[in-house]
């Protein structure tokens, strides 16, 4: 499989200097201690947070965290998109037989994102293991979707960044208002903030639909009674769709950057 051996080829090369991997992995394992501080903090002084305690908030924290770094680590290649629009590689990917998205999703994989991922798995596994009425099949398998759910959409952010770059060359970093700052707004159950931003992040970009209103069903927080609550995680890849139509679209439009 070609997106496999894309996987093994940018592993094998990150590995071929370690002491410098071994040593991004470790300070991307101490970053997001700086994100637990806030929550943990305004918990211990509160007691609970719109009504959620230290386990449930963690929930929100593990997933939408532990989806940002799997989306950083798998998407990383459209996350970078703009270098090959300015070097003109990208050029040369239009010429092989493969798809287009499998070969810009295969260029870069960020394997040092691994080391990210250690703590909100930890919290998300803690999370769930002192809440027992989680301790369900089918709720393990929701909380799993969930969290695969987060990856399409950040991975989905990162494919209109990249469909950007057609037009703009580099890449804007206005997108990361919508990465950065959609995991430090969702890592924090939606009913703390103001109804317009409740909205924008269900209807627009869903990450309240991959933790805030399945959490609430998984829960059995007042007014998320509706099993269908728990289907609600399949907006993040419905959202992935229309980002790669309007990739296509932009595949068509670009005419070369002529380097």
């Amino acid at each position: 499989m070609l997106l496999y051996r894309y996987f093994l080829i940018n592993l094998k090369s990150q590995l071929q200097y370690r002491a410098a991997f071994l040593a991004v992995l470790a300070v991307q394992m101490i970053v997001p201690f700086t994100y637990i501080a806030s929550p943990y903090f305004l918990i211990e002084r509160f007691s609970n947070l719109g009504g959620w305690n230290l386990a449930e908030v963690m929930l929100c924290f593990g997933i939408i965290n532990g989806a940002f770094a799997l989306s950083e680590l798998l998407a990383r290649g459209f996350d970078m998109f703009s270098r090959q629009v300015v070097s003109g590689s990208f050029d040369r990917l239009l010429v092989r037989p493969r798809a287009i998205e499998l070969q810009v999703l295969g260029s870069t994989f960020e394997f040092s994102r691994i080391g990210k991922m250690v703590l909100p798995f930890i919290m998300l596994g803690w999370a769930v293991w002192i809440q027992p009425q989680l301790w369900q099949p089918l709720k393990l398998c929701t909380i799993a979707l969930m969290l695969f759910s987060g990856v399409a959409i950040f991975s989905g952010i990162y494919v209109l960044q990249a469909t950007l770059c057609f037009w703009t060359i580099q890449g804007l970093e206005v997108a990361n208002i919508f990465t950065n700052g959609g995991q430090m707004t969702a890592q924090y159950p939606l009913n703390i903030y103001k109804k317009w931003l409740r909205l924008f992040f269900t209807f627009i970009i869903p990450f309240g639909c991959v933790n805030y209103l399945p959490l609430g069903y998984l829960l059995a927080k007042p007014r998320f009674e509706s099993p269908l609550y728990a289907l609600t995680p399949l907006a993040g890849f419905l959202f992935l769709v229309p980002c790669v139509m309007i990739w296509r679209f932009g595949v068509g439009k670009y005419l070369s950057t002529g380097s």
